[in-house]
């Protein structure tokens, strides 16, 4: 065998976790991985110790879904039980940390109340010193902000916590990620590699180039009891040859969720990515990681929710990626986490920033920051952008889920783009409430009325029509919201035809046929081509 030649078999997942957890963007920047510590992970092993049958009641129920439940049928409390102590152990200057989070905001408010801040840093807890500056809004509210870069180079940044789970899958279907670890499974070999191993490229290279086992397994340190089970995970089967498009138009395709990729014959830019799995037999139609090119010019990503920056797509990606823009953020705040810092921490070198209308130039491409408002509930965090890309002639928006608070703001910003061909547009104009994502990083519970009015919500058919009037597109394109079967295990969202964000789309795509603009709520895969200087569009 060590002779032979082997690929990666296309339907291997690579999860990245964090203490066994689902790794995502709150989970690697150390402030708010403490605070996720111990207000998610042990809040929910704590009540599904004391009340197993309840989280498996719970996740049974259809309304439930996203909620924290773990996904064990009331099973396996002993193994939720030694994760539980062991987290107690290994994680105790994190819990340390959340703790101090908690005292320092105490603090300030019993304290800081308009006068100068600086007799208050002897009261800052022990181990936050030096990492925290103390500052007032201009209405002599206090808070504080992290320097994070210093976090990161302290002993709360936690590689040793970081791991990869490698296993088959053969469907679309997961339980829901944020809410259920991952314990040790027979069809399951788990990497305890930090995330910036230069193992995963190699890895991950293999769906294309073959390389012998042996190599691999060295460079992994795989266990001689994990050796059978990884090594099913290969084959000598080659993967379908990818088909580059050398055409002289651009090429849209949808992958499903947010994500796009637009291709010329020079050039690929992915937006949002979020890629289904190749190998199996799916009830909906879709391109999958095998079709997308070599090489990747351009990632985009618009803003830090878990469904926007999936590293379980972005990591096997690593290796071929040559730029990523993310949005700009210097607040320092708890709830808005460096993307730049987060992404070089784990082994990404090639992150370029953007502000708001600001531009980068590149081919015959021009990619600029526009303002993204809403869908945070209400929280001050800036790491968000929509992008508007021009090639050639041709330009489109990419709102992502950016709710139109003021549209007085985009009639400004058009003002500089012009009209454009193209907009894509989230329309989740719900939304979960501000608790289930950023629950864990409030330092006093928030009641349920305000709680409730605040909501991780996009835009509905009125505010998404403003968009479009201001504008003034030739096509309007709704993502699918969560629905496509792949999405669901880190989405949450299942919705009914009788859901208002279904009938909220449903109403703008109407609104924009009576306008005579080709409008379409996407799901599943769809292939666009555009000319660079005339639109006329080919559908696939």
């Amino acid at each position: 065998m060590s002779n032979k030649l082997f690929y990666l078999k296309p339907n291997v997942v690579l999860e990245p976790l964090f203490d066994r957890w689902y790794a995502w963007a709150h989970l690697i920047s150390p402030a708010t991985a403490s605070m996720n510590i111990t207000g998610r992970h042990l809040k929910i092993m704590n009540s599904y110790i004391q009340a197993p049958q309840i989280h498996a009641a719970a996740v049974k129920n259809p309304k439930m879904l996203g909620g924290p439940f773990m996904d064990f049928g009331g099973k396996r409390v002993d193994e939720v039980k030694q994760l539980r102590d062991q987290t107690l152990e290994k994680q105790a200057d994190m819990i340390e940390f959340s703790e101090a989070v908690h005292v320092l905001n105490r603090m300030l408010k019993s304290n800081a109340k308009g006068y100068a801040l600086e007799s208050l840093y002897e009261k800052v807890p022990n181990i936050l010193k030096g990492y925290v500056e103390l500052v007032y809004d201009l209405d002599n509210n206090p808070s504080f902000r992290f320097f994070e870069p210093l976090l990161y180079q302290s002993k709360y940044y936690k590689p040793e916590s970081q791991s990869i789970a490698l296993w088959q899958t053969n469907n679309d279907h997961r339980p829901f990620c944020l809410s259920t670890p991952r314990l040790n499974e027979d069809y399951m070999v788990h990497l305890n590699i930090p995330f910036n191993h230069e193992g995963i490229d190699e890895l991950c290279r293999m769906k294309r180039n073959p390389k012998s086992l042996e190599h691999v397994k060295s460079l992994l340190g795989i266990e001689e009891k994990d050796e059978v089970l990884f090594e099913s995970f290969f084959t000598e089967q080659a993967p379908p040859t990818y088909d580059k498009y050398n055409g002289d138009k651009i090429r849209m395709r949808y992958f499903g969720h947010a994500c796009i990729l637009i291709e010329t014959k020079d050039l690929s830019i992915l937006v949002d990515p979020l890629i289904s799995y190749y190998g199996y037999h799916s009830d909906v139609a879709h391109f999958s990681d095998m079709d997308l090119p070599d090489e990747i010019d351009y990632i985009l990503i618009t803003h830090n929710h878990q469904d926007h920056i999936l590293f379980e797509t972005l990591l096997p990606l690593r290796h071929k990626v040559k730029n990523i823009i993310v949005p700009c953020t210097r607040t320092g705040s708890l709830q808005d986490p460096n993307l730049k810092l987060m992404f070089n921490a784990m082994g990404f070198n090639n992150i370029i920033e953007i502000d708001d209308m600001e531009t980068i130039e590149f081919e015959d491409c021009r990619v600029t920051g526009l303002p993204f408002t809403g869908e945070h509930s209400d929280l001050n965090i800036q790491a968000k952008v929509c992008f508007h890309v021009k090639i050639g002639e041709f330009s489109l928006i990419f709102a992502a889920d950016s709710r139109v608070m003021e549209p007085e703001l985009y009639r400004h910003v058009h003002k500089s783009t012009g009209d454009v061909d193209v907009i894509f547009l989230g329309m989740e104009c719900d939304g979960a409430p501000l608790t289930w994502l950023y629950g864990p990083l409030l330092t006093e519970e928030l009641p349920r009325d305000m709680d409730s009015s605040r909501r991780l919500a996009g835009s509905d058919c009125t505010k998404g029509m403003s968009l479009v009037d201001i504008f003034s597109p030739k096509e309007t394109y709704v993502y699918a919201m969560g629905q496509e079967p792949w999405v669901e295990f880190i989405s949450s969202v299942k919705y009914t035809d009788e859901s208002n964000p279904i009938l909220q789309s449903n109403q703008l795509i109407e609104q924009c046929g009576a306008k005579g603009i080709i409008a379409e709520r996407l799901f599943g895969e769809k292939e666009l081509l555009y000319n660079k200087h005339v639109l006329e569009t080919e559908v696939g």
